[in-house]
């Protein structure tokens, strides 16, 4: 057990919360009514490594370990774990959970579950990188064999959650959905969990209604007995619905409309940032998505592209000063960060005219940029005001902007020269993440948001030597210089820590809000 605890305090690096709202309720239940900005991709929790949808689905899923209220894991579908050799893990399952379906929870559920969160179909498998086999050494033990020494397997197991075997092998969706991919089976639209809510309904596009759940395992700290979430895309309809009490709670609240809501008597205003990183990514194919020889693959025109935005601008007129300006690619409270990843190019218009002439393009080319009218707070904004700055150079950009699921399919398929994309480094909550699976070249584990075809082997080597260094200072230095690369050879452009404004109506007592943005609402209280 010394080497297990040895191996958690290495993966759980201690950090300060952003901010936690609380304030004292009342004791009887109520139904929350959730206006969020945009749908959940599916019910299938492995069908895309999407934050928000894991975050509504952990409402009905579980894992066996999960973040408490100061992001620190603990038990859940486990009680307790050890390691009994240097690359097996053994968890020890709680007794007497069912799932919705009355199903006992058991270890084959586990082993499973594991198996096709890993499967080679699966969008989630770069969610448990290290995961080599599972088996049940009897209905309330498993052992989890990885591929070597790993300090992170506890983090990455929060955001895998388990499903009832007999209920996957009868409604034959033993195997991993796409959403990126429009792949649908029974599990996109049904669900049979362990967690604190049971789904009623999904209409997608429309509502989605959850139930408590009477027999969950835990002790509950809610009094909600019913969630009624509903996406709501209008900024003016959703803050309409709020003002008019048709809804109790928002975790998106137009940041040009904070200062207005703030005055409005029985709203509160929940500000803070989030540990999400945007960035614009840029496509390394040979070529342009018309078809001529892709400028971006030289680093001199990287360097012009990022000397042209004004992330000042954005911040002030676009993000409304809740942003923070960076050069990293990741919060500067994720392990792995470190302060020399931060300083950004100067903006210098003319000195980004003399790189594109240098690299033979005196009078620009043209791009095409990819972005969601409802994806990362005033991504359309950005995009639009970043295609205003690059026009300065001499760069003109198409610009593509549709939904999130249509753009999705978009990245996915690396139909863009560049598109915005945001990384909160969770659930590992650690470099490790974005370094893996998005910087990491493309393999069987790696690289699942490698869309570009960017990186290259001197960084995966970096990558690949961090995931069984055990030893804390070695694993982060080896992070920071894969980190330092990637700025250095200008992969991305970093652009800001996006803001999170969440709001609430009166009705709403209780409400924990971490800086990974993620709704707990079998922790919120209602009046």
């Amino acid at each position: 057990m010394r080497a297990a605890a040895r191996l958690a305090a290495i993966a759980l690096t201690a950090f300060p919360l952003l901010t936690q709202a609380s304030f004292s309720g009342a004791a009887d239940a109520a139904t929350l009514r959730w206006g969020a900005q945009r749908d959940i991709g599916s019910l299938d929790p492995d069908s895309f490594g999407d934050t928000f949808t894991l975050a509504f689905l952990n409402h009905v899923y579980e894992g066996l370990v999960r973040y408490d209220g100061q992001l620190k894991v603990e038990p859940a579908l486990a009680t307790s774990w050890e390691l009994i050799a240097p690359a097996v893990w053994r968890f020890h399952l709680r007794p007497g959970v069912k799932f919705h379906d009355g199903a006992a929870f058991t270890a084959d559920d586990v082993v499973t579950s594991l198996k096709r969160a890993t499967h080679d179909t699966s969008p989630l498998k770069g969610n448990l990188s290290a995961f080599k086999d599972a088996k049940a050494v009897d209905p309330l033990t498993v052992d989890v064999e990885l591929t070597g020494p790993y300090p992170l397997l506890l983090n990455d197991l929060t955001n895998i959650f388990i499903f009832s075997k007999p209920w996957l092998v009868t409604n034959r969706t033993e195997l991993p959905t796409d959403v990126g991919k429009n792949i649908e089976g029974y599990a996109t639209g049904h669900a049979n969990g362990t967690g604190p809510f049971i789904v009623e309904s999904r209409q997608p596009d429309q509502k989605t209604t959850l139930n408590v759940n009477p027999n969950w395992w835990d002790k509950p700290k809610h009094n909600v007995t019913r969630i009624e979430f509903s996406p709501i895309t209008s900024d003016a309809t959703r803050l309409a619905g709020l003002m008019s009490e048709q809804i109790d709670f928002t975790n998106a609240v137009p940041l040009q409309t904070v200062s207005r809501l703030e005055g409005v008597t029985g709203l509160k205003i929940l500000a803070a940032r989030e540990l999400r990183t945007v960035f614009y990514a840029l496509n390394f194919a040979e070529k342009l998505q018309d078809g001529s020889p892709n400028p971006l693959r030289d680093l001199r025109v990287r360097e012009a592209l990022d000397m042209a935005v004004d992330i000042e601008a954005i911040r002030k007129s676009i993000m409304r000063g809740y942003s923070r300006n960076t050069g990293a690619l990741v919060d500067p409270i994720i392990p792995g960060y470190t302060e020399a990843q931060e300083p950004r190019l100067p903006l210098d218009i003319d000195a980004a005219k003399k790189r594109l002439a240098a690299a033979g393009h005196p009078n620009g080319f043209a791009v095409s940029l990819v972005c969601a009218s409802d994806g990362y707070v005033n991504e359309e904004q950005i995009c639009q005001a970043t295609a205003a700055m690059w026009a300065k150079i001499g760069v003109k950009v198409n610009m593509t902007i549709g939904p999130r699921a249509q753009i999705t399919q978009k990245r996915v398929a690396g139909a863009f020269d560049i598109t915005p994309l945001g990384w909160a480094n969770e659930p590992a909550i650690d470099a490790y993440s974005i370094l893996l699976q998005v910087i990491h070249s493309k393999t069987q584990s790696a690289g699942v948001f490698n869309w570009g075809n960017w990186g290259g082997k001197e960084i995966d080597d970096l990558i690949d030597l961090s995931a069984n260094e055990l030893d804390q200072p070695k694993r982060l230095a080896l992070m920071d210089k894969a980190l330092m690369l990637s700025k250095q050879q200008t992969l991305f452009l970093p652009l800001h820590q996006q803001p999170m404004i969440w709001a609430t109506r009166d009705t709403v007592t209780e409400v924990v809000q971490l800086p990974d943005n993620k709704a707990r609402h079998w922790l919120t209280r209602m009046k």
